[in-house]
């Protein structure tokens, strides 16, 4: 999936205005400009459109754990440079604070099967012969199950009838 998808996902699973996104960007260590935060969640055909580079996101995502669980002791965590979809999963169950179970829920929420073996894959370190790559299906049904659970009513949605 490419950056800007996922921080659009994000964003429209929480709710999240500019000035929050903003300052999710400065809880990570970056003074985005509404101008920059405005471009980077615009379609790709649009000409004010701009990449969000990895680093970026990373500085989101960490930004984004700051805001859920609050600011660690000690020295601030160093965004990477070089983002995957393994890393952004792993991001978002630190920030949420999820355990296998509850992000199995999140994916039953959309209908998508994977076991507990699958899902701790993700999760190893690269060189361990069980790791596995987080394919971007799977990121994808993920974020889809977290709007389902954070935001399961879409605007079109009337409830008054």
């Amino acid at each position: 999936m490419n950056n800007n998808d996922i921080v659009r996902r994000l964003r429209f699973a929480f709710d999240l205005t500019d000035d929050q996104m903003m300052k999710l960007f400065k809880n990570g260590g970056y003074k985005a400009t509404r101008a920059e935060v405005s471009d980077w969640l615009k379609k790709e055909d649009d000409p004010a459109f701009k990449t969000i580079i990895d680093l970026h996101l990373a500085i989101f995502l960490n930004g984004f754990i700051v805001e859920k669980r609050g600011k660690k002791e000690g020295e601030e965590p160093i965004p990477e440079k070089k983002m995957n979809n393994n890393l952004v999963l792993r991001k978002l169950k630190i920030a949420l604070n999820l355990n296998d179970t509850d992000m199995m829920a999140l994916f039953d929420l959309v209908g998508f099967r994977l076991s507990k073996h699958e899902l701790s894959a993700f999760f190893r370190n690269p060189a361990n012969p069980h790791y596995r790559p987080c394919k971007d299906q799977i990121l994808r049904n993920f974020l889809v199950g977290l709007q389902m659970k954070y935001r399961p009513k879409t605007d079109d949605t009337d409830d008054t009838d």
